[in-house]
This record gives C-alpha cells, structure tokens and sequence, in this order.
C-alpha cells in the first residue's frame, strides 16, 4: 500500500471547518463550539487562525449588522467554502486511512 501524503489540514483547522460544514456561523459560535472540544484560544489568536484559513481560500469571512436591544453591531461570520470543504473531507479520508491501517494491525497482532 503506498504512503498516504499527510492531510492538508491540522487538527484545529479540521475541527474549526467542522463547524461551518452544515452552515455560515459568527465567529463566537466558532470560538464557543471549538471550546467544547477543549480548545481555549485568545480572541485575537482565534481571529489570527480565522484570517489565515480565509488567506488559504478555505472560508469566507464578512461582517454582518447585528442588533442588539437599540443597538446596532457588527459581526464577523464565517462560511466553508468548496475548496474547504474538499480539504476537509481529504484529511477526514487520510484520519479514517490511517485508523483503518491501524484497525488491521491490531488485529492482526491478536
């Protein structure tokens, strides 16, 4: 069997495109769900990621007037784009290979 190449994605990018697979979301929703998985970033941390998988054409990012009681603020969301959405599913094939190859190991192994 050849050598899978390595997935396109880091663990935290996979996790953060995860999110926005089923639907566009602000950034807190992101930042919120990503902290369920354990994950604690600064907001500007978060934001620094956000902005470098946008750099990479993986998500689309763009501000949204929200109101709140009286007023009105302005919200970053995020949407996966089709480039994301195949990096995401290419490194969800590579996790699934390599635990498959280890599945047959261990059994092997018994």
């Amino acid at each position: 069997m050849p050598d899978p190449q390595l997935p396109p994605l880091s663990h935290l990018q996979f996790l953060v495109l995860g999110v926005l697979l089923t639907e566009d979301q602000p950034g807190r929703a992101v930042r919120d769900a990503v902290a369920e998985y354990g994950v604690r970033r600064s907001g500007a941390a978060f934001y620094q990621l956000m902005a470098r998988l946008e750099r990479d054409g993986v998500v689309e990012g763009w501000y949204a007037s929200l109101q709140v009681g009286d007023q009105s603020v302005m919200e970053r969301r995020y949407r996966i784009t089709a480039r994301g959405r195949r990096a995401w599913n290419a490194t969800r094939a590579f996790n699934d290979a390599v635990a498959a190859r280890h599945r047959r190991e261990e059994l092997s192994d018994a």
